[in-house]
């Protein structure tokens, strides 16, 4: 069994399957607690996006933790996905963003491809997918797979209609020359169904998305708050030690022009030391022109 969520209702592959549990009366609605609520939600749509996920990504572990990391954002802002018209579209969206990061190729458990479907046509239709752009293949997974309708496509991808059209139409031609009997719009959407439905792919427990959801809003808190006070005692630091007068700064040193050269003497002559020891001899008890007698 396949499901495909879509804006509220679910088209099904086999009609003769179980049917989600209907809550028709208003009161079972409101009596819900957010937990039980969530849990519903979750429960219900988890094998679809699973599956919608892997169509866009090809990675089994990869498209589960899109959409277990797309209900954990849906229940840590619950009061806002629970009155939002289409709480499932809502987690689509928030999974097929996550699923189509380009941030996931520097991961190392994401760097190695895993082993293709065993199935020859569904490794080429997969394939043929993957090459698509990534805008293209939401687009067409959205509108063949999961059965929007063109102005519903194109406002999940954040595009104009016609910008949606166009996009569609590139894909399918793509998908189209590369496995020519998927020509046909039914075609397509049926072996989409297929290769989603041949895959093993399941979710963790809702309970366990809850609590890994909460774990990790408490943490990203408190990094937050860890990094508000780190940057209070920056600034308090630099407040603190800031100069309060302003300083001049040295000037460089620079070479002194203009000097005449330093010299240096050399060795006396015989005349000159014989004129030095006179002049030291008489210097004492000399006449008053070389040494003055005071009066």
């Amino acid at each position: 069994m396949f499901f495909f969520v879509r804006k509220g209702a679910v088209t099904k592959q086999n009609a003769a399957g179980p049917q989600p549990p209907p809550k028709e009366r208003m009161g079972e609605r409101e009596s819900l607690t957010p937990a039980q609520a969530f849990d519903a939600l979750y429960t219900f749509c988890t094998p679809a996006l699973v599956r919608q996920a892997y169509l866009l990504c090809g990675r089994r572990e990869l498209a589960r933790e899109a959409v277990e990391r797309a209900f954990q954002l849906a229940w840590q802002r619950w009061p806002e996905v629970a009155r939002d018209r289409d709480p499932a579209g809502w987690v689509r969206a928030v999974a097929y963003e996550c699923v189509l990061s380009p941030w996931h190729r520097f991961r190392p458990r994401h760097r190695h491809p895993e082993p293709p479907p065993a199935d020859p046509a569904d490794r080429a239709l997969l394939h043929a997918l993957l090459t698509l752009p990534p805008s293209y293949r939401r687009t067409l997974v959205l509108y063949d797979g999961v059965g929007l309708d063109l102005p519903e496509t194109a406002a999940e991808t954040e595009a104009s209609t016609p910008a949606a059209a166009s996009r569609l139409t590139h894909a399918r031609q793509a998908v189209a020359d590369r496995i020519p009997e998927l020509a046909d719009p039914a075609a397509l959407h049926r072996r989409l169904l297929e290769l989603g439905s041949a895959e093993r792919l399941c979710a963790a427990r809702p309970a366990v998305v809850r609590t890994v959801g909460e774990r990790r809003s408490v943490l990203w808190t408190r990094a937050a708050v860890a990094f508000t006070v780190a940057i209070i005692g920056a600034t308090t630091l630099t407040l603190r030690t800031a100069p309060t007068h302003y300083e001049a700064p040295i000037a460089p040193a620079q070479a002194v022009q203009g000097l005449p050269p330093l010299y240096v003497p050399g060795p006396l002559s015989q005349g000159e030391q014989a004129l030095l020891k006179k002049l030291r001899k008489s210097v004492s008890g000399g006449p008053e022109r070389l040494a003055p007698i005071a009066r």
